[in-house]
């Protein structure tokens, strides 16, 4: 699995139709109809760790191609 920022995961969301819902600190929620809304961390210049990249790939129903 590639390394992602919490940026990049959050840019690919928005290109996949989720909205973002509120930042509250560093984490950003986001959510899309039929499906529960996910919260990303995004702390600047980190990669997501490849546990939680793939927790929010598979709730988010997006792909290792779609980042």
């Amino acid at each position: 699995m590639k390394s992602v920022t919490g940026a990049e995961l959050c840019r690919a969301l928005a290109r996949n139709g989720w909205q973002l819902v509120r930042t509250r600190g560093s984490h950003q929620t986001w959510s899309k109809s039929g499906h529960t809304s996910v919260t990303v961390p995004v702390h600047k210049g980190q990669d997501l760790k490849k546990g939680l990249l793939a927790t929010l790939l598979k709730q988010t129903g997006l792909g290792e191609s779609d980042l």
